[in-house]
């Protein structure tokens, strides 16, 4: 292990030893759930690690805030994704209920397409959307967004870039 690697893996666990008790606390709070709340801790600390930039870091508890805040952000947004998909499942018959496997496989590509779709910008999103999930056209598209149809399609092939960008990854 390099000396680099070794002063990071310090900082990290000087930063968890010293912190960890107090987000947990900050996050059971915010979520009035003390499992979540260690879950979410933990997810935190996993992004810190990812981010490489442990020794670098001033306000601790700032930071660590500011990161968990963007972890519950993922939480709820996922937490929305399988409770919609959950009630569209149990409205189903039945016999077409899926497995276990395939409901984990769902909503995790479900969470993914939330993420891609996330990444996008706010006007791209919304003529990606319009044009796939509401089957507008694109002069119909430009008409209700008030652009023109070339800059619907500019969006539209910016999207469409960005999808298969994302599904290579």
């Amino acid at each position: 292990m390099s000396a680099s690697e070794l002063a990071l893996q310090q900082s990290v666990a000087s930063l968890y030893t010293t912190h960890h008790h107090w987000l947990k606390n900050w996050l059971r709070r915010q979520l009035a759930c003390s499992d979540s709340a260690a879950d979410l801790a933990h997810d935190t600390f996993i992004r810190v690690i990812a981010a490489r930039n442990a020794s670098q870091i001033v306000e601790p508890r700032v930071y660590l805030a500011t990161v968990a805040r963007r972890v519950m952000v993922d939480y709820f947004r996922r937490s929305t994704l399988e409770r919609a998909y959950l009630e569209a499942l149990a409205a189903m018959p039945e016999a077409m209920q899926i497995s276990v496997e395939e409901r984990t496989m769902v909503i995790e590509t479900l969470c993914e397409i939330d993420a891609m779709l996330d990444a996008l910008g706010a006007k791209t999103r919304q003529v990606f959307l319009l044009s796939q999930l509401d089957g507008l056209t694109y002069p119909e598209i430009a008409l209700q967004m008030n652009l023109s149809v070339s800059s619907i399609k500019k969006y539209m092939a910016r999207a469409i870039e960005h999808c298969l960008l994302f599904s290579l990854v």
